[in-house]
């Protein structure tokens, strides 16, 4: 039996051979004396060279799943039925030791963890930690110098020679991923767990990361276990689709199966929730006046290097322009480092532009001073990209929502009690939820607080960066409707940042497309989306996940 080659790519010869078996698997976490269900009668096998994808959205089981095919479930989690069997292991079995268990980290199954920076020691460099895996082989002397740069090099690491002194701290989070992906291919595993590997990197270097990794994968018929809640990376990448819903398997099949013929309508509604398989949203313009709220004009950011006199100073931004008119979407996309944040940094009026003018409602906000620019600020806020970060932790959600409304000291308390009560309605939100903490909501609910945060003041213009990249696919959805409905209700005008271009093109009406501190191509979301001029621009569109599975559908 051989793996589907419609990616475009040769496949090797694969076995039957089941590598992983969990078999009837019933797990939970114990909190406060009681076990709390997270994977319920699961059933999965991984087979040798074979790539399955589990997706599902927070709290479905997934990484419950990835941790017990590893041994690494924590402390609190009980096995209370079934078995995982790992190259004849059955490493839930009493009778199994913790030594039998570890022998098979690294040579028989590794991990690829979620985040790069917990996943490595900062305290060691680069090149130590893929050698411990290089070791666990038995590799010694000069020889494993050799196999850490040949792994580096092999996961996509740039100028590894030299990177390998390096500490993690030193690297971007795309170079510290293929570091991990060196460290696990290192062991020579039978199986790779990859566990939501790519999803806070920008949509061009996810594409090098997966393609990179299906290739090795591909190349030396190792099993490969994605872990995502993203059904358009599972799609572009899979040979078989699991979804898991609450803890169960709801439904599986290959990617073609799944996209087209699923019976399931959990499955369809996440397929309808990813903008790409999605049906396309048009954005309605509320009716407002022709002019821009928010102008840059020919805006330049220039940063002193740190050390030395007389060195070139860092460019940032490059005489960028764009215009956001009102009730309308502007969407600022490009990869990190391409400028976005300093721009939006720069239109708040956080830091100063080195030259150019930042217009806001036709008035000239690069030269105010703090008091001048205060009663500015009330009419355009700021939505964070983590929703997790945004919310002071000690805060209820009321103390959080009127808390511009306290900052310029707005109505009395009744009337912020019962303006935190409208703002929950206008996000949707159950006004119970108003003395809840932070911790006790979701992901989604929070970020639905600091929207209704952001809208206290009844701002004209809100400037959101990366609102959704933190969020699983159905929750993102939810908050662009919202963010939409909001619109057209109040007449607001977005400011909308983001790397994802799928997400932009469902919400913006006009677009510009950042590269190395400079617009490289602007104009509507249909002119740049449908017929983009700049070989950037073509560049991200071809990198979205799920445009390979589409290919393959049509």
């Amino acid at each position: 039996m051989t793996a589907p080659t419609d990616r475009g790519q040769s496949a090797p010869v694969r076995t039957d051979e089941v590598i992983a078996d969990i078999d009837r698997l019933d797990a939970g976490y114990l909190r406060g004396g009681v076990v709390t269900p997270a994977v319920r009668e699961l059933s999965l096998q991984v087979r040798s060279g074979e790539i399955v994808a589990l997706v599902g959205e927070s709290g479905s089981g997934k990484s419950t799943t990835a941790h017990a095919l590893i041994g690494l479930l924590p402390d609190n989690c009980r096995v209370t039925g079934g078995s995982v069997t790992v190259a004849g292991i059955d490493i839930t079995a009493k009778s199994t030791t913790e030594r039998q268990v570890r022998a098979l980290r690294g040579r028989t199954v590794a991990l690829i963890p979620q985040d790069p920076m917990v996943g490595l020691n900062p305290t060691q460099r680069i090149g130590a930690q893929v050698a411990e895996a290089v070791k666990l082989r038995g590799v010694r002397g000069a020889g494993v110098r050799a196999e850490v740069l040949d792994f580096l090099n092999k996961a996509g690491l740039d100028d590894a020679r030299h990177r390998v002194h390096r500490y993690p701290h030193e690297l971007s989070g795309g170079q510290r991923q293929r570091v991990l992906i060196a460290i696990a291919l290192a062991g020579h595993p039978d199986l790779i767990i990859a566990d939501e590997p790519t999803s806070a990197l920008d949509v061009t270097v996810q594409a090098r990361i997966l393609d990179h990794l299906e290739s090795l994968v591909r190349d030396s018929g190792t099993s490969l276990l994605i872990i995502t809640h993203d059904l358009a990376v599972a799609a572009d990448r899979a040979d078989r689709i699991v979804v898991m819903r609450s803890g169960r398997i709801v439904e599986s099949g290959s990617p073609t199966e799944i996209l087209t013929d699923s019976e399931n309508a959990y499955t369809r509604r996440l397929i309808t929730a990813a903008p790409v398989f999605g049906r396309s949203r048009v954005p309605v313009a509320v009716t407002a006046p022709a002019d821009p709220i928010l102008e840059l004009d020919a805006v330049r950011k220039h940063y002193r290097q740190p050390r030395g006199a007389g060195r070139e100073p860092v460019v940032a931004l490059r005489d960028i322009s764009f215009r956001v008119m009102y009730g309308q979407t502007h969407g600022v996309v490009g990869e990190s480092g391409s400028g976005k944040s300093t721009a939006l940094r720069i239109a708040m009026g956080l830091i100063q532009p080195t030259s150019g003018v930042v217009r806001f409602d036709g008035a000239d906000i690069t030269a105010m001073n703090r008091r001048r620019l205060r009663p500015l600020r009330r009419r355009f806020q700021l939505v964070h990209q983590n929703p997790f970060a945004a919310l002071d932790p000690r805060y209820s959600v009321r103390e959080s929502i009127i808390e511009p409304l306290v900052s310029f000291r707005v109505g009395d308390r009744a009337q912020r009690r019962a303006r935190a009560a409208e703002l929950l309605d206008q996000v949707a939100l159950p006004r119970t939820f108003a003395d809840r903490l932070p911790a006790e909501l979701s992901g989604g609910q929070r970020q639905r607080v600091a929207i209704a945060r952001a809208l206290a003041l009844s701002p004209e213009l809100v400037l959101l960066d990366e609102p959704v990249s933190a969020l699983d696919v159905s929750v993102k959805e939810q908050i662009l409707t919202l963010l939409g409905e909001l619109q057209q209700r109040l007449g607001l005008a977005y400011l909308f940042v983001s790397h994802d271009l799928a997400v932009v093109a469902q919400i913006a009406h006009t677009v510009s497309v950042f590269d190395a501190g400079e617009v490289v191509e602007s104009g509507s979301a249909a002119e740049v989306f449908d017929n983009p001029r700049s070989e950037y621009t073509q560049r991200l569109l071809a990198a979205i996940p799920g445009r390979r599975a589409l290919a393959r559908r049509s």
